[in-house]
């Protein structure tokens, strides 16, 4: 999850003095606190202790100054646990649990490690602090800004990233409570001698991505909902309903915009080049959709033109269809419209784009255009800079591209498969 060394060299810096070597009288005491906190966990927020009773507790005195997890294992330092309060403890152990759920070790991509690490933080601290879990940690300095609560970790970066001249990265750093381990499991060892987190293969690291989604649904089926963050909600959501084929949920959504009927006044394209007569649909209104397609850097060229070439030929089947398409990232480009006569040249259209993720831009372009298409289908990774945009302006279809993305808190929506 964090920079590609082990430790954080920032927050070992302020905490070096506590390494060393582990004191097993010592280490008899700390985890006596760390078993009480689970256990006050499981009565106080089960969802967050029964997650972390699945974490296996491993000393890591001589190398990790604070705590840390890989998604197997919770990393401690006895002095470190020592220092805070009884409730401290369990929102520690929320902290880590977050990391866990929110798949912060995969999600970083190739985004800078620091600023996406500090992202993070912000993101599990905001959630655990709203939904009282444990007590915020104020015997060391811990991230906290609740204009980033709900927001997900993408958007917080894309926020801090724009205001990057601002801010002191140094000093957010020094409010870091854990350590975040590479994101490939790359560690020391086996994670059980104390000389460093464990090393895991590929598979492993998948093994432990399947094992948490399982205690994850487990964990939330005995847990009371209203109390769970509206991250995790999401993320449940999206383990739990069916994913359906994001073509048809287009097709199905062009359709129910217009009345028809079958008819052989006007004859399916799909006709022209054979002796059959086949009937083609009347529609008794034009299909019009805008088509917003973000370009804010993980939706590559293929995937745009790929998108847009199934959008042309859906629309194909429909005899009378205006679209217009706009690129976005934190401002609406290049608008054109399409319609019979040029469609073809939608294979030409320019993707512009690259910079953060606001859909709310998107919508304050159609209203300060008064435009109010029937369908306003976004094609996206789904990590908007904190919002999804108005669900009272228009229906919204939501095409997004990646399996790890939660699903938006209106319209109807889709994972984007390229093969599918």
């Amino acid at each position: 999850m964090s920079t590609d060394t082990t430790v954080n060299k920032d927050v070992a810096d302020k905490f070096k003095d506590i390494l060393g070597p582990m004191d097993p009288k010592v280490d008899r005491e700390v985890r006596e606190i760390l078993v009480t906190a689970r256990v006050g966990m499981l009565l106080r927020a089960s969802f967050f202790g029964n997650l972390a009773t699945r974490l296996t507790l491993v000393n890591a005195d001589e190398w990790c100054p604070t705590a840390a997890t890989d998604g197997r294992n919770f990393y401690y330092n006895t002095k470190f646990i020592k220092m805070l309060k009884p409730k401290e403890v369990e929102f520690l152990f929320g902290h880590e649990v977050l990391h866990c759920v929110y798949d912060h070790f995969g999600r970083r991509g190739d985004r800078d490690p620091m600023l996406y690490n500090i992202a993070a933080d912000y993101c599990v601290n905001a959630d655990l602090k709203k939904h009282k879990v444990g007590e915020f940690i104020t015997t060391v300095p811990c991230l906290y800004d609740d204009k980033y609560l709900d927001w997900q970790s993408e958007a917080v970066y894309d926020d801090l990233y724009e205001n990057a001249d601002k801010i002191n990265i140094d000093d957010l750093l020094n409010q870091m409570v854990d350590q975040h381990l590479d994101p490939n499991g790359n560690g020391a060892g086996d994670g059980k001698d104390g000389k460093g987190p464990a090393n895991y293969s590929k598979e492993e690291r998948e093994a432990i991505k399947e094992e948490l989604k399982e205690a994850m649904l487990s964990a939330a089926q005995t847990s009371d909902a209203g109390n769970l963050p509206v991250g995790v909600k999401r993320m449940i959501s999206q383990l739990t309903e069916p994913k359906m084929n994001w073509r048809e949920l287009l097709r199905m959504q062009l359709q129910s915009t217009i009345k028809s009927d079958y008819t052989f006044n006007r004859v399916h394209r799909k006709g022209w080049d054979s002796d059959a007569i086949l009937p083609g649909m009347n529609y008794d209104e034009m299909v019009d959709i805008v088509v917003a397609m973000d370009m804010s850097g993980s939706i590559g060229e293929a995937q745009g033109r790929d998108f847009l070439s199934e959008v042309q030929g859906i629309t194909e089947e429909f005899g009378s269809f205006n679209i217009k398409i706009v690129c976005f990232d934190t401002e609406v480009y290049n608008p054109q419209d399409f319609n019979s006569d040029n469609l073809d040249e939608i294979s030409e259209y320019e993707l512009v784009g690259g910079g953060g993720t606001d859909f709310d831009c998107v919508f304050n372009w159609l209203k300060s255009e008064a435009i109010e298409p029937k369908r306003l289908v976004m094609f996206t990774d789904g990590y908007p800079w904190n919002s999804w945009g108005d669900e009272n302006y228009c229906d919204t279809v939501f095409i997004i591209h990646g399996d790890k993305n939660p699903n938006p808190p209106f319209g109807t929506w889709a994972l984007y498969e390229q093969d599918g």
